[in-house]
């Protein structure tokens, strides 16, 4: 019913085309734990990749690369529940672009999308 936003089309595509797979747990009581969040259902957390540093892996950092679903604009914030120390833009090939620091926030990165947009997130943690 309604639009395809309102009817939650891409988040049901996600679920039919990838769907969860149950790994037991070591206990029981273990808390519900989520590595990503994103503020916005227009905003869909693709993937999450180690870095990589030309032919080098830098298993310091991961990459979350994020695009706007919806055809709108919006802001949407980033939260994550790892240690990170450092996060900045960067292009395709994993290059920081220029002026592309993020502040962390006590909310998270926060990331503006224009209609169709993809950005990727180059995330370091601290030690």
């Amino acid at each position: 019913a309604g639009s395809f936003q309102e009817a939650g089309v891409i988040q049901q595509a996600y679920n039919l085309n990838f769907p969860l797979h149950v790994v037991p747990a070591s206990c029981a009581q273990c808390p519900a734990w989520s590595a990503f969040s994103v503020s916005s259902p227009a905003v869909v957390l693709e993937t999450v990749k180690q870095a990589g540093a030309g032919a080098e892996d830098r298993p310091e950092a991961v990459v979350v690369r994020l695009y706007e679903a919806h055809g709108s604009t919006v802001t949407a914030w980033l939260q994550t529940s790892l240690p990170v120390k450092e996060a900045m833009l960067c292009d395709l090939l994993e290059r920081p672009a220029a002026q592309g620091r993020l502040p962390l926030e006590p909310r998270g990165l926060r990331l503006s999308f224009t209609p169709f947009r993809v950005l990727s997130v180059l995330l370091v943690w601290s030690h």
